[in-house]
């Protein structure tokens, strides 16, 4: 039985908020009772976190091209039952070796499961309508965070943090593996490759020798090392600089609804704003929110208009990725240019947090803003030389 566009939409949707919820936002609430019990270092920690973010890396591009040729039932719904047997052996772990081998089939199971395949049956299966599909999928993907993140503290101080995974993975049989298994059984696959009189390269190769997707590469690459880089020193940088400790987490608690009111930006504005033109709220905001920390001094309403910035060209950044391919690349081959977007970009978050820490201990924290300043203004540089054509031609 198929199921109706929207249904399908809401679905992917609910899926998608558990599955960021509990296989990527409920980490960092787990490192402090792991360290108690087990006596492993925060390093130790997270290295396992890192290598699971390398593997999404590597795993983003055979994902679209399997959606690309079979479709993506089998492998989001493998992807939570992964999800789920991973959450269930990390509730039982005691050896770091093992940690390690758990986060890689996260890594797998993240790469099934989050963002760029349900993008990918959103497109196949709403056409014209895929950019409000995919607004929709990700206003509530946008409170994983919000919402995983009490429910998640609330599972361990209540059961402990080996319980707590018993019901995170609970989570992703019924919530996620059994959505996908319903309702992806019979959606439309991608459109695929055909061969064409005349041309003989795939979608992948096309993409590759098209300017506007070295461009788009560029700029997604850039945004993601200087954002994750961001995210995870945030706090040691403000403390550096004498903020109370409950204005950082109020600036924290900020980026979240400012993610999400971007998105409800675009959602009002429908199509009459073309892709092109979405891709340019990030490469605005990432480099004022970089100039804000930089320049200005550490005021509770200064650091506010960061997180605000920041979290708004996060959030838009998210649709962007989604829907500039099919304006600009086309729908053929869709989940397989996405894979190969969202290779370099994601070993890029995994290595923004390391190399941060590195410049920080050479020459501090200015120096690792002013370097995130300049990557990210050379990315947005890139984004606007690769997609200037597009911008004057119509859909």
């Amino acid at each position: 039985m198929r199921v109706g566009p929207w249904t399908l939409v809401g679905a992917l949707a609910v899926a998608q908020l558990v599955s960021w919820g509990s296989l990527f936002y409920s980490f960092a609430l787990f490192v402090v009772p792991m360290e108690a019990e087990l006596g492993w270092s925060r390093a130790e920690l997270n290295g396992a976190l890192s290598l699971g973010l390398v593997i999404v890396g590597l795993a983003a591009l055979p994902v679209g091209s399997w959606i690309d040729r079979r479709g993506a039932w089998l492998v989001m719904t493998g992807g939570s039952l992964l999800g789920a047997a991973a959450c269930l052996a990390w509730s039982g772990v005691d050896d770091v070796l093992f940690f390690y081998a758990i986060f890689a089939a996260l890594g797998l199971a993240q790469a099934a499961t989050l963002y760029e395949p349900a993008f990918a049956v959103i497109t196949a299966n709403l056409g014209a309508r895929a950019r409000q599909g995919i607004l929709y999928v990700t206003l509530l993907g946008g409170f994983a965070g919000t919402v995983f993140a009490p429910l998640t503290q609330w599972l361990i101080d209540s059961f402990g943090w080996r319980e707590a995974l018993l019901w995170l993975a609970l989570g992703n049989v019924v919530l996620g593996a059994a959505v996908h298994a319903v309702v992806l059984r019979h959606t439309r696959t991608p459109v695929r490759s055909r061969p064409v009189a005349g041309a003989g390269a795939g979608p992948l190769r096309r993409a590759l020798h098209s300017r506007a997707f070295w461009g788009l590469l560029l700029m997604v690459v850039c945004h993601s090392f200087a954002f994750t880089a961001l995210v995870f020193h945030l706090i040691p940088l403000l403390r550096e600089r004498a903020v109370p400790m409950g204005v950082i987490i109020a600036i924290l608690t900020l980026v979240g609804p400012a993610q999400v009111a971007g998105r409800l930006v675009l959602l009002a504005l429908g199509r009459r704003v073309r892709a092109v033109t979405v891709g340019l709220v990030p490469i605005v905001c990432l480099p004022l929110a970089l100039l804000i920390l930089l320049l200005l001094p550490p005021h509770a309403v200064i650091l506010g208009f960061y997180a605000l910035l920041h979290g708004i060209g996060n959030g838009v950044l998210t649709i962007a990725r989604g829907i500039i391919i099919p304006e600009i690349l086309g729908t053929e081959g869709y989940a397989t240019v996405s894979g190969a977007l969202a290779l370099p970009a994601t070993l890029a978050r995994a290595a923004g947090p390391l190399a941060a820490a590195a410049i920080w201990a050479l020459a501090g924290y200015d120096t690792v803003l002013a370097l995130m300043l300049g990557l990210s203004a050379f990315g947005a540089l890139a984004y606007f030389v690769g997609v200037r054509p597009f911008s004057r031609t119509p859909s």
